[in-house]
């Protein structure tokens, strides 16, 4: 064995050496993040995950071949093997001859994960374009200026490190934007209420009456699955008023339990020697109209701030699906079932609005803003996105209803010194046809979401759906940019619209925004529209 691993340990020392420069490579190809922007808190954008998992193949693939296959006496049974290896491609087959007559073709090579426009099978590159390369106008206007995208659009690209303008057609004409207005909804949200707040449901108990409350907060992650692990706090005064965090937990990124908060709920009951109440639910934070003005839609279930599930009857997460009509009776009647399993009997919910002087038992919060963010531009979460113009609102002095969201969102960019000329804000999730933003606002969005001085802001960068990969776009670039742009998507009937990140073949990171209104086939739109972010991918335009 000694003798073995004396054998074995200069070839792998070697190995090793040789393929960090790869690795090295490697990892500065995938890095997403220009060097100059600060990390963000917590490393979970896929730039990190791509790049690791990248490395970490290449060394593994490095130290496996470099070694070769050992008999039992730990010695090289392949060096002839391999140096006849050395001298093929890497195991890649390209479609040529064997290199000897009767020798074992290489296996297939996989398709590549990056491939560029109009080319399925060929890697996007990422060397600098050639001197004299064609300017970036005339790299977008053909693929924009396209039936595909209707009777008018409007498009900008934007440095995302200098801000810098690199290109503008019409960028300051506002358009219907669709779910693209959820950019403005978590810049506006993450301005208000900080990366790091989260929203609170809580259990209250009226004194002297018996009479418990179910007290929403704006929650848009409550959910009463069983899995859900949510962050759980039980209230001061029934710990003895120790100032403790009350057994909070991370949950990495769970979402808050009704579970949770019902069994906490009847431990303090049963500490009190209560095991019958008379239970409401109080879901008066927000105001106005429930519905949204599209009406009773399965993208929205009416607005809320006591809704567990949002509010949907399938075991559905994201996307439509059919909602209930009174969101807060459904979470609170789920909540005395609960209470009936940890041996508290209740009266059938009613709405109530908590007194003051109710003493709140326990509470489930949920994980931090900047995670919410996150999810609601991933899956364009309709519901998040409602839910959170009204807290934008409430912290702004609105009252917590679409107007109330409308005019804070509003406030909030234009306190960023944003350019709103323009923009017209009627919701927080785009389903109103009256919304109106312009390429110039979405970009500018992003760029200020990428200033190294705001990296409370971060979250809309990091929460934009992967092309290929997650979220909304998971299913397209399977021929384009996949892994490379990262982007919100925008549909409504005649209405389409992409806006986003994307390293271009100078490594450079850009802004973009494509508004496109009077489509006609939504999907024919689609494809136009990433045919355009994927020429950014592969252009190496000054």
């Amino acid at each position: 064995m000694e003798r073995i691993a004396n054998a074995v340990r200069p070839r792998l020392a070697r190995a090793v050496a040789a393929v960090q420069p790869r690795v090295a490579r490697l990892t500065r190809s995938l890095a997403f993040r220009s060097p100059h922007l600060p990390r963000p808190r917590a490393v979970r954008t896929w730039q990190y995950t791509a790049g690791a998992a990248t490395a970490g193949l290449a060394l593994a693939a490095g130290v496996v071949t470099a070694a070769g296959p050992w008999d039992a006496n730990g010695q090289r049974t392949a060096e002839r093997d391999r140096a006849i290896a050395l001298e093929r491609s890497g195991g890649a087959d390209h479609g040529g001859p064997a290199t000897s007559t009767g020798a074992p073709l290489p296996a297939p090579s996989a398709p590549p994960v990056l491939t560029a426009l109009g080319a399925a099978t060929d890697a996007v590159s990422t060397k600098k374009a050639a001197p004299g390369g064609k300017p970036l106008t005339d790299v977008l206007e053909p693929l924009l200026a396209v039936p595909e995208l209707g009777d008018g659009h409007a498009a900008a690209v934007v440095d995302l490190t200098t801000g810098k303008r690199l290109y503008g057609s019409d960028d300051g004409e506002a358009l219907t934007p669709a779910s693209t207005t959820k950019i403005a909804t978590a810049v506006a949200a993450l301005s208000a209420l900080g990366p790091d707040h989260r929203f609170t449901t809580r259990a209250a108990l009226e004194p002297g009456t018996g009479d418990l409350v179910l007290v929403g907060g704006g929650d848009p992650t409550l959910t009463a699955h069983k899995e859900a692990g949510g962050t759980s706090r039980a209230s001061e005064v029934e710990r003895g008023g120790e100032a403790e965090r009350g057994g909070e937990t991370e949950s990495g990124g769970s979402w808050a339990s009704l579970r949770q908060l019902a069994a906490d709920t009847a431990q303090a009951l049963t500490k009190r020697g209560i095991h019958k109440v008379t239970l409401s639910y109080d879901a008066t934070l927000f105001t106005g109209p429930a519905v949204h003005p599209i009406g009773v839609n399965d993208n929205l279930a009416p607005v809320s701030a006591l809704t567990a599930d949002e509010g949907r009857t399938d075991d559905s997460t994201s996307g439509p699906a059919p909602r209930v009509s009174d969101p807060a009776a459904d979470a609170a009647g789920k909540f005395a079932a609960f209470l009936k399993s940890a041996g508290i009997t209740t009266t059938p919910p009613g709405p109530a609005k908590a007194s003051t002087r109710a003493q709140t038992l326990a509470t489930v919060s949920s994980p931090p803003l900047s995670d919410v963010v996150e999810r609601m531009l991933t899956n364009s979460d309709n519901d998040i996105a409602e839910t959170l113009a009204r807290q934008t609102a409430l912290t702004s002095g609105q009252p917590g209803s679409f107007d109330g969201g409308a005019r804070a969102i509003s406030a909030r960019l234009t306190k960023l010194g944003l350019p709103m000329a323009g923009a017209s804000f009627h919701d927080g999730s785009g389903l109103d046809r009256a919304d109106r933003l312009t390429a110039d606002l979405l970009t500018g969005l992003l760029v200020t979401a990428g200033d190294p001085g705001r990296p409370g802001l971060r979250p809309v960068l990091t929460g934009l759906p992967i092309a290929g990969f997650t979220g909304t776009l998971t299913s397209r670039y399977s021929n384009g940019a996949a892994g490379v742009v990262r982007a919100k998507t925008g549909t409504l009937t005649g209405v389409n619209a992409l806006a986003g990140t994307v390293v271009d073949a100078d490594g450079r990171p850009l802004a973009f925004a494509f508004l496109a209104s009077g489509t006609t086939d939504p999907q024919e739109a689609q494809a136009a529209l990433d045919r355009a972010a994927t020429a950014l991918a592969g252009c190496g335009c000054g």
